[in-house]
């Protein structure tokens, strides 16, 4: 793939079809399978409201999850781990999470980000000092980003390292907060600033919780993933050695946006794995229940629920699987977009999802015996974990004006951005590739058209508002909003189009596909206007009377 990844060659005039003709999704079930098994076997043994009791997950336990792979899944053979490919990782996550999502978070947080920074940029002697301990559990990683005051906002980091004097360490300062897996580290991938005077220099450190000077705080107390361990970390003049930094100085905002590509998908595949168990459990609720001499499963407002969850969960898989084939084949590649687009569908629908199958089981999902509450609780955080739902509702959008700004501005001179923006209202996306099926056609042309809208209000919008831009919230939803459903439509069509090659289209992938047309047409209709409703203007005119004459309680 060229230096742009899948959406930025769309948004800028065409698409590969060679990304479809290649796209298989290659796993090894049967090495999944056995994982998984293995996994279901050690929580047989632990029950999970001990866990939730105890607030830990026991050392032993721990040990018995390494013995079994779980903390090397994708790891390299060659390091001592399992070599998992993307899939086969999201296949694992997805089943885990079907079984317990507070326990299967220590594996998830520590292969997803905790320690892929060492992976995918350490050099190798890095990582044959860190990724074999990694890969046995006996050095469990996390991912050290976030802090009190400036939260995820990489490029502000305040947590400062300065080479000391002789040049042979970096002397380290500073705190992070909601560190998951920090209490069960003996490692830590720490996003420090590298020069006081250059805000978003940033550097990526391999630092161990054993040293003088790294203090990890107490678990705080939380809603759910009561088991997994979320804490403070402080330190104070700790002596890293010039060996630990991770890459080049100032790579560290690199660093840590490639890293979070993996942890995004992460979360998108275990937004997978808890739709999928919500759909089982509400189709079994909805078979057995009878109301009216009949039963539930035959009222179309559950068939409603049943099939939201169903398509969702397709279209979960899709994006996730879609975006993996580019990691797959260029572990670095820039797929924020496509990544950001997993993370909020997943997240968000599963989130909904869960609302759902409470509503089936109805009263007796209520009851803490059942396990909807603990799922509700464990899961709801991952509209939180690695960009919140707002930011992912905007990051999009953001990411492709910030480019087409600094495209428009490269000549240096206000007509040179006014001649590129012209130029680019102009331009037309060459998206010529033909299907046989008719719904399929539906579906490509709706993508299609997608496209260019996106094309031509990215460049009005940075005529219009330039500057202005980041504060129109709004706007940038609406196309974050047609670029995930483009993204959504793509991906299924690629899904099916690969396992074309094995038979015909099956008829139930269809009506999936068309469902989903049908709901990215609605979306389309709400998502092309270039200023704000009514109704969005009347959100602003309300706030501020909520807030005219209003004082904080405590003042």
């Amino acid at each position: 793939m060229p230096p742009d990844a899948f959406l930025e060659r769309i948004f800028h005039g065409s698409i590969d079809p060679d990304v479809f003709q290649s796209f298989r999704v290659v796993q090894d079930e049967a090495k999944v399978d056995r994982l998984r098994k293995a996994y279901a076997a050690i929580l047989d043994e632990y029950p999970a409201g001990a866990l939730e009791a105890a607030g830990a997950i026991p050392e032993r336990m721990l040990r018995r999850m390494g013995e079994i792979g779980l903390f090397g899944v994708t790891i390299p053979e060659e390091y001592g781990g399992l070599g998992f490919n993307v899939w086969e990782y999201m296949r694992l996550v997805e089943a885990m999470v079907k079984m317990d999502v507070s326990v299967a978070i220590a594996s998830i947080a520590h292969c997803s980000i905790g320690v892929k920074g060492v992976q995918l940029f350490g050099n190798d002697a890095q990582k044959r000092k860190y990724l074999v301990p990694a890969a046995t559990g006996e050095m469990i990683f996390s991912y050290a980003l976030t802090e009190p005051r400036i939260g995820s906002d990489a490029q502000h980091i305040e947590t400062l390292a300065e080479l000391s004097p002789d040049g042979s360490h970096y002397i380290l300062n500073g705190q992070k907060t909601y560190i998951t897996n920090a209490n069960y580290a003996g490692g830590l991938t720490v996003f420090a600033r590298m020069d006081p005077r250059r805000p978003g220099f940033l550097g990526v450190f391999i630092v161990e919780t054993g040293w003088e000077g790294v203090k990890v705080g107490k678990d705080m107390p939380k809603m759910g993933l009561k088991a997994s361990s979320t804490a403070p970390v402080r330190f104070t003049n700790v002596r890293v050695p010039v060996e630990n930094l991770l890459g080049k100085p100032g790579e560290g905002f690199k660093i840590a946006m490639t890293v979070l590509n993996y942890g995004r998908l992460g979360l998108g595949a275990a937004s997978v794995g808890m739709m999928e168990r919500s759909l089982r459990d509400m189709m079994k609720r909805s078979s057995t229940r009878v109301q009216f001499q009949v039963p539930i499963r035959d009222f179309p407002l559950i068939q409603e629920k049943l099939v939201r969850a169903r398509v969702n969960a397709a279209v979960s898989k899709a994006m996730n699987d879609f975006a993996a084939h580019f990691l797959n084949a260029a572990p670095r590649l820039n797929v924020a977009i496509e990544t950001s687009h997993c993370k909020l569908f997943g997240t968000t629908r599963a989130w909904d999802t869960l609302y759902d199958a409470l509503q089936v089981a109805g009263g007796s999902g209520y009851l803490s015996t059942q396990p909807y509450e603990k799922r509700m609780r464990d899961f709801r955080v991952a509209t939180v974990f690695e960009g919140t739902t707002e930011i992912h509702s905007i990051y999009p959008a953001l990411f492709l004006i910030r480019k087409t700004a600094k495209d428009a501005l490269r000549g240096g001179r206000r007509t040179a951005a006014l001649t590129f923006c012209l130029k680019a209202l102009a331009a037309r996306i060459d998206w010529e590739l033909g299907f046989d099926n008719r719904i399929m056609r539906r579906a490509w042309r709706l993508a299609g058209a997608n496209a260019r809208t996106i094309s031509r209000m990215i460049p009005a919008l940075y005529l219009l508002y330039r500057d202005r831009l980041p504060e129109k919230e709004y706007l940038l939803r609406r196309i974050s909003t047609l670029s995930l459903y483009l993204f959504g439509l793509v991906a299924l069509l690629a899904g099916m189009s690969a396992r074309s090659g094995s038979g015909p289209y099956g008829e139930e992938d269809l009506r999936v596909l068309a469902h989903f047309t049908e709901e990215a047409a609605l979306a389309r209709k709400a998502s092309r206007r270039l200023f704000d409703s009514r109704k969005e203007i009347l959100d602003g005119l309300i706030c501020r009377d909520l807030f005219r004459g209003w004082k904080d309680e405590r003042g």
